[in-house]
């Protein structure tokens, strides 16, 4: 179910989603922050959510721009 939901979260449409997130995660690009249990990973337009005591990938989310 968590496949599908950042499928549809960030509009991937490439197989190995948890592939595909440990890539950008790995990435020199991306910003790496920890709130709470979660780490947050910012990069490329997207922040991905990971739980900080299993490692599992909780969700993604396309960056929302601020509105003036």
């Amino acid at each position: 179910m968590g496949e599908v939901r950042i499928k549809r979260n960030i509009a991937l449409y490439t197989a190995p989603v948890v592939e595909w997130c440990r890539n950008r995660i790995s990435s020199v690009r991306a910003s790496i922050s920890r709130k709470g249990k979660n780490w947050y990973v910012a990069v490329d337009g997207r922040i991905i959510t990971v739980n900080a005591y299993s490692y599992t990938i909780i969700t993604a989310h396309k960056v929302q721009e601020q509105q003036r």
